[in-house]
């Protein structure tokens, strides 16, 4: 692989790291296994490693997660909340041995842990009194979960024992969910029609991270305590010393935690807690080794991502044998119809699998899965349950390929699939599948700004039949609304004074907010501008559109197959007939016209949309690459690959300082 296709790799890879980090740490709804996150994290690691100057300060290597919900507070963590790096192999556990033994400068040996599969968090006690709880978050900013914390029963709010309490304590640990606990949760769920929790990881952090915390202290939580940030007035020479003084304090340890002399100690730990883990009344992913003493640590230092003093042995995919009873199309939130597997109840790493994703046509075709045949599953990570495999071998007669259906199942609109998309999707915008994810994102605060109108609200409208489509929304009556769990006058009047005040919006929100595939935040500027109008816009070809800069083919194609359905429509006449008055942008002068510009970095005092915003006003562009056709490049703090491909080209880069000053100029002093 040469620099140049190493460096294409490079940001797909980050891409797609961001969306899996967002997804896992933030929605705790992950979309690949834990396995394929590995897979594609190590490649992203060794071309950074290949290739030393394409390495970026945003890069998921140098990340631990996510960044925090922006409904829950934020908490800063004195020192960062680090990852750790993965094994899944002796010879690697060896190779971690053997680093640590030769970068200590004393003798060393290990003390091993159950890998929990849970949220991380952290507890900060002041005085001996619960102060704050926080998420990982990414690593640097956690999520205040201060008040969830609190209703976790195995959680000291006041530290245990004689021993004088230190002025500030803080401690690590994992929050998890007991087996039958979580079981039983489940069954309550089931029993009162709601949706189920995945798993008891997703069921953990879904129940820590509510924004009502008596819904949390109605949830089964545990947590045990592995480690500790900041300490003032208290030192400990070995990580064993720390453990063994947490319970005098108070906290739950893991009662499974074993000091390991030397490497085949620590493997032989490994091999029994393989066979321990099925009888365990919690799940483990797998194992940490940690080096026991302190001042060794010190010694070895930290990679920007993880400490080179520990090390998570992870255990093995689990994979099953079963049987595809059926297959059955499944339309999406946003209008993807993905083929589902249903198999024969199988129960794998505690859980038992009944639906597996297929992902697409492309994917069936590939492994030619067909009815009746038998399958090899695995839950690789223990997060997502995926098809390995057909046993050919083991198929009966008279099976047939499976082929998705040409129309929806949900509405029958007839079904589109873009070219170079391998998913097929239904374009109807009403689609009863898709209308209360689609209704939540065009009430967003990118688009339409309905405060209020969030997920659950969605969702309820939906459910309840209240709006069946779009347009209904704007002939919502307070009566109706009252008619609503969890409606009150206020909360009603509110939501509909929202609702009236959306009708008031910009060209480029509304066409964010009508879910059009391709069309961001950004890229719905782009349209807007370039066309002027939303008539325009309706009635453009695919060639009209790519001649404005920066919208190619793809885009171009997905916004007429949008507007040139009869359903879609039918759905804007009817919304602007409700009252929308979607106003194209006004450009204040034109200054800066015919020029790009780019961003790359954190600025010190502006938004990136508000950086690009200032820009536009002027008539300048702003994009999210940088080509030779860019004018100039704004660089702010721990600016990464645009600045170097801005060098590469000769583009001007401006500093902060010099874009400043270059907009004081453009608007005439």
């Amino acid at each position: 692989m040469d620099k140049q296709a190493a460096q294409l790799r490079a940001e797909q890879l980050r891409e797609q790291l961001n969306y899996h980090n967002y997804r896992y740490y933030v929605l705790d709804d992950p979309a690949v296994p834990d396995a394929e996150y590995d897979r594609l994290f190590a490649e992203l690691h060794q071309i950074e490693a290949d290739f030393p100057g394409l390495l970026t300060p945003d890069s998921p290597t140098q990340k631990v997660g996510a960044p925090p919900k922006s409904e829950l507070g934020s908490i800063t963590h004195r020192l960062p909340m680090m990852s750790l790096q993965s094994a899944f192999d002796e010879a690697a556990v060896r190779t971690f041995v053997r680093q640590c033994l030769e970068g200590a400068d004393e003798q060393i040996d290990f003390v091993a842990e159950p890998k929990f599969d849970g949220l991380a968090v952290e507890l900060v006690y002041g005085n001996g009194i619960l102060r704050t709880a926080s998420t990982r978050g990414d690593g640097i900013v956690g999520e205040d979960v201060t008040e969830n914390v609190r209703t976790i029963q195995t959680v000291p709010l006041k530290l245990l024992g004689d021993e004088p309490a230190p002025p500030l304590l803080e401690v690590r640990g994992e929050v998890y969910m007991q087996l039958a606990r979580f079981e039983e949760l489940n069954r309550r769920r089931a029993e009162a029609e709601k949706p189920l929790f995945a798993n008891p990881r997703n069921a953990a952090a879904g129940s820590l991270r509510q924004l009502d915390s008596k819904i949390t202290a109605q949830r089964p939580l545990d947590i045990f305590i592995y480690d500790v940030g900041t300490v003032e007035g208290r030192e400990f020479d070995t990580h064993l010393d720390l453990l063994q003084t947490l319970p005098g304090w108070g906290f739950v340890v893991n009662d499974l935690i074993r000091l390991c002399p030397d490497i085949e100690a620590l493997i032989a730990y490994h091999t029994q807690m393989m066979e321990l883990r099925d009888s365990l009344p919690y799940e483990i992913d797998g194992i940490v080794f940690k080096v026991n003493q302190r001042s060794a640590r010190e010694a070895l230092g930290a990679r920007s991502r993880n400490p080179r003093w520990a090390l998570a042995y992870k255990f093995p995919p689990r994979q099953e044998m079963t049987r595809v009873v059926d297959i059955i199309p499944s339309v999406g939130r946003m209008g993807a119809v993905t083929p589902i597997a249903i198999v024969d109840p199988t129960r794998i790493g505690g859980v038992t699998v009944r639906n597996v994703s297929l992902h697409n046509q492309d994917e069936v075709d590939r492994q030619d899965v067909r009815i009746g045949d038998t399958v090899i599953i695995e839950r690789a990570g223990d997060v997502i349950p995926h098809l390995v495999g057909v046993v050919k071998d083991q198929r009966p007669e008279g099976t047939s390929p499976f082929k998705l259906p040409e129309r929806c199942p949900r509405c029958g609109s007839e079904t589109i699939r873009h070219e170079g998309d391998v998913v097929i999707r239904c374009p109807n915008f009403n689609c009863p599948a898709q209308l209360a994810g689609r209704l939540e994102h065009y009430a967003a605060k990118g688009a339409m700004d309905i405060e209020g109108l969030g997920e659950q609200t969605a969702m309820l409208f939906t459910e309840t039949g209240l709006v069946t489509r779009l347009p209904q929304l704007y002939s919502l009556a307070k009566e109706q609304l009252l008619g609503l769990e969890g409606f009150a006058d206020i909360s009603a009047q509110n939501l509909l004074t929202a609702i009236e005040g959306s009708k008031q919006t910009t060209l480029p929100r509304f066409l964010y907010g009508l879910s059009i595939l391709h069309v961001g935040e950004h890229v719905a500027e782009v349209l807007a501008a370039g066309a002027g109008s939303l008539e325009a816009l309706r009635s453009a070809t695919v060639e009209d559109l790519t001649r404005i800069e920066g919208i190619g083919p793809e885009i171009a194609q997905s916004v007429v197959d949008f507007f040139g359905n009869e359903e879609n429509s039918r759905t804007v006449d009817e919304l602007l007939q409700a009252g929308i008055l979607p106003q194209a942008p006004q450009k204040k002068g034109d200054a800066l016209a015919g020029l790009t510009f780019v961003f790359t970095g954190a600025l010190e005092h502006f938004s990136r949309d508000e950086a690009q915003a200032a820009v536009e006003e002027l008539g300048a562009r702003a994009t999210g690459s940088v080509s030779k056709k860019t004018s100039y490049v704004v660089a702010g703090e721990a600016a990464g690959s645009k600045y170097d491909k801005a060098r590469e080209l000769g583009v001007t880069i401006l500093s902060e300082e010099d874009f400043i000053k270059f907009l004081e100029d453009a608007r005439g002093g």
